[in-house]
Formats: structure tokens, sequence, C-alpha cells
């Protein structure tokens, strides 16, 4: 099986504007940002989508929602930010490695598309 877009960033087989690491998450600027501060979080653990998380995965999801407010803190998002998901290819999913789009740093309407 080949390897999923992150893992290679995560193995530094491909570069990435990198905002946060630990031995957990990585975070990095998107290569084609949707708002003015737009980043993925995702898991060092390969979790091909939330659907397939397990009860397992807790504390690894609650660590990386815990370290996505984190980063948007220190992007200086003070007056709001969204926490995107998608799931599957209705949902928008184009890389099968669970992560967390951060945006921000403009108003961000409702209904989002």
């Amino acid at each position: 099986m080949s390897k999923t877009l992150f893992e290679k960033i995560i193995a530094r087989e491909i570069p990435a504007a990198i905002v946060y690491e630990d031995d957990y998450v990585l975070a990095i600027r998107d290569i084609n940002p949707q708002a003015p501060v737009h980043v993925l979080i995702f898991p060092k653990k390969l979790i091909p989508r939330i659907a397939e998380a397990t009860g397992d995965d807790g504390k690894l999801l609650s660590h990386l929602l815990l370290k996505a407010a984190e980063v948007a803190k220190k992007l200086g998002l003070k007056s709001g930010y969204r926490l995107v998901i998608n799931n599957g290819a209705d949902g928008g999913e184009t890389v099968p490695h669970l992560h967390v789009h951060i945006l921000g740093g403009r108003h961000l309407a409702w209904p989002p598309g």
C-alpha cells in the first residue's frame, strides 16, 4: 500500500510549511488556502477518515482537537476560526488520512458550500 500525502510529509519525503509538530500530530500550511489562514493538522498515526476511527483512537482525537485550538491561538485567530473535517468523497475528502482544516483570518459565511 502506498503512503498517503501526509505520511510522506511526516517522513519528510515531501516538503511542507510546518506550523506545529509533536509526537502525535503535525500541522502544516495548506498549499491551496481557502482563507487568509488555512492550516491542516493531522495525526501521525494513519486513520483514513473520521468514520474509521475507533474507541482506541479517543485520546489521539482529543489531542488533535486540543492542538488545533492551540495552533489557532498561536496563529492569532482571536476573533474566531472554523475547524472542518471532511469524510468521504461527498464530504470533500481528497486525502485518505484524517485531518482537520483550521480556517480563519476573515469572516466565514454559513452555509459553507
